[in-house]
């Protein structure tokens, strides 16, 4: 089974973009958590550069990579420029990417565009944790952190942010995904309120359960 590493970017000291109070670090690691909840529910093995408000540096995070083989390395992060003046996700690969790693590229930012974020495309970069991984690597930037709509489309429509992202890493796995009831059959709990040799008292606790609000019925058992 395929297994991962996801680095949520910033941390601790470092709260990368900043804006009207909302901070990067922390939208990186709440949405990349999510992410990585679901792909293992598919059982895809997901290793983490941080799971806590902590300081990493660049070079810790492609250490941290370099001591397994992954299938992939993806970085979340949120954009920044000049306060509501840029929108949209973009998805990085290194300079150099491999085949591979611009593969899973378009599948994330093409799911994220579905999303109905503003489609800036997938680029290329320098960035440490691209060029200094060895997994086919990418980088995300969901949408601006200092742009108001990107901000609502990142908390209103966050369950679909997760589920797209995860849709695109399963595809590029060949993995279909499964909602997270997919399969399982509808039960039924019954809750037993007791059991009486004699009928009246058992038509008493009816009585008694129906007045509290609760369907009840009385079952004749040898």
């Amino acid at each position: 089974m395929a297994i991962l590493c996801f680095d949520y970017g910033h941390g601790g000291e470092d709260p990368g973009s900043v804006y009207k109070g909302r901070k990067e670090k922390a939208d990186n690691l709440e949405i990349g958590k999510l992410v990585a909840s679901e792909v293992r529910r598919h059982g895809i093995t997901v290793d983490e550069t941080r799971t806590s408000d902590k300081t990493v540096s660049l070079k810790a995070r492609s250490d941290f990579e370099k001591k397994k083989k992954y299938d992939f390395f993806i970085s979340f992060h949120r954009n920044a420029f000049e306060p509501e003046k840029a929108r949209g996700v973009e998805t990085y690969t290194y300079l150099k990417g491999s085949p591979k790693a611009k593969s899973l590229a378009r599948k994330i930012q093409k799911s994220l565009v579905d999303v109905v974020f503003v489609d800036r495309g997938v680029k290329t970069a320098n960035f440490h944790v691209l060029r200094e991984t060895r997994s086919p690597a990418t980088l995300i930037e969901i949408g601006f952190i200092d742009n108001t709509l990107d901000n609502e489309i990142f908390v209103k429509k966050k369950e679909k942010i997760v589920k797209a992202i995860t849709i695109a890493i399963l595809e590029e796995l060949n993995i279909k995904y499964k909602e997270e009831n997919e399969g399982k059959e509808d039960l039924l709990y019954r809750v037993i309120a007791g059991a009486f040799k004699d009928k009246e008292n058992a038509q008493k606790r009816v009585k008694a359960l129906k007045s509290a609000g609760f369907d009840a019925y009385i079952k004749v058992e040898k």
